[in-house]
């Protein structure tokens, strides 16, 4: 990794957006303008925005990352409709029943890795988008996102232990969710079948809006690092995420509240591999919550 993204990933995580802001500036400028959307690398590893003004313009934006980074950075799209001529989203298909009341989105495309859109006049991937119209994530706070929950028992709380096999070191093991699941009403996020004492041991349907509906019913959710947190955070439901001891650029391990999602609470290794810890630091703020809705009823 350059000098120039660990300064980056360290803006970032501190919240420094200016300066985050203009080390993408510079990273963009070494940059040869014919890399540009490269079609010898795999589409997470190209660079789309050339830096040019969106306003006033037809603009394509494509998400080219991970669900969640979509999820994250959909809160501008109104802010970037504001400014734009049009806006045309080519968003993974799986979330496209999820952005598709979202206001600010003239043109709502499934991205078919396949067969991309051809070229725009002004073309920006979705992660561009704070640094294209300078604005930090208090500009766009949560929730941006809404769904109609679904019918769960008052109090539930939603947990997801598996990030898929992006970054196997999110994961937690299942089995540490067990005194959680024993204490607490609980259901799973992930799309598994699972012996933990859970109302829906068949795991979650592989279905986005299920998750989504089952999400947005939840009293807390607690989740690793995966598109789980980001949709939670995105409906500003309480959120509890569960962190490597390095996490990815968005987190910072030393703060517990995000900028990105007010209504979310970080919980990272105290050391790498230490689930366990973290697991127990969430077990006792589940204690600590529950004494203090007991004494809210107290009055």
């Amino acid at each position: 990794m350059s000098r120039l993204n660990q300064c980056w990933i360290a803006a970032m995580r501190a919240g420094r957006f200016e300066q985050a802001w203009a080390i993408a500036e510079r990273i963009n400028a070494c940059r040869d303008p014919a890399s540009r959307d490269d079609p010898a690398l795999p589409y997470h590893l190209r660079w789309v925005w050339d830096g040019a003004e969106c306003d006033g313009r037809h603009v394509l934006v494509r998400c080219y990352h991970g669900l969640g980074d979509t999820i994250q950075f959909a809160r501008y799209l109104p802010r970037l409709a504001a400014r734009a001529a049009s806006v045309t989203v080519e968003a993974q298909e799986r979330l496209c029943g999820l952005l598709a009341g979202m206001p600010g989105i003239d043109r709502l495309v499934p991205f078919d890795p396949a067969a991309p859109l051809p070229a725009a006049e002004c073309e920006i991937e979705i992660t561009e988008l704070d640094c294209a119209l300078r604005e930090p994530p208090s500009r766009a706070r949560p929730p941006y996102l809404r769904v109609a929950p679904a019918a769960l028992p008052p109090g539930t709380i939603a947990i997801c232990y598996a990030s898929g096999d992006w970054d196997p070191e999110r994961n937690v093991p299942a089995s540490l969710f067990g005194s959680i699941c024993r204490s607490a009403r609980c259901i799973t996020l992930v799309a598994e079948p699972t012996d933990l004492p859970v109302l829906n041991p068949g795991g979650c349907p592989y279905d986005m809006g299920a998750t989504a509906s089952l999400t947005s019913a939840a009293d807390l959710v607690i989740t690793v690092d995966t598109m789980v947190a980001h949709l939670a955070g995105a409906m500003g439901k309480p959120t509890w995420l569960l962190l490597k001891a390095e996490p990815d650029w968005r987190w910072s391990p030393e703060d517990s509240a995000s900028p990105w999602y007010p209504s979310m609470r970080l919980f990272a290794q105290p050391r790498p591999g230490d689930w366990a810890a973290v697991v127990e630091a969430v077990e006792r703020a589940l204690v600590d919550r529950e004494l203090a809705v007991e004494q809210r009823a107290r009055g």
